[in-house]
């Protein structure tokens, strides 16, 4: 919730604009807003629901931290679809369970958002 409003009183900084015609701070505000919303949602839910213990992996954090950090220099020397495929497969080794073939869905999902990010929202990723 903290980094929701830094982020969200630093967007109010920017022109908001209309709907209809957008300033820049208004993603960042509508974005903001939106973690804010989920931060408090999650904040009241916890006075209602019985505590669970979590344990602390530290093995999964720093698989998950390697496949973050795989993603990028792969994405850098090869291309982003490769970093992708990286990202799944390594990252789900941090998991209960292993299956490829999940891990191949999940890459596939994922490659189509980025190409329609891509495509149809003219983002420059270097997906080839």
């Amino acid at each position: 919730m903290a980094i929701a409003a830094t982020f969200g009183l630093t967007a109010l900084r920017y022109p908001i604009g209309e709907l209809s015609h957008a300033g820049p701070g208004f993603f960042p505000a509508m974005v903001s807003g939106m973690l804010m919303v989920i931060g408090i949602a999650t904040v009241v839910r916890s006075f209602f629901v019985e505590k669970v213990h979590l344990p602390l992996y530290f093995r999964n954090i720093v698989i998950i931290m390697a496949s973050l950090g795989g993603f990028a220099v792969v994405s850098m020397f090869v291309n982003m679809i490769a970093g992708i495929v990286f990202l799944v497969f390594c990252s789900t080794l941090a998991g209960t369970s292993y299956s490829w073939w999940r891990n191949v869905k999940i890459s596939a999902g994922l490659i189509a958002m980025a190409l329609a990010l891509q495509y149809l929202l003219g983002l420059n990723l270097p997906l080839f």
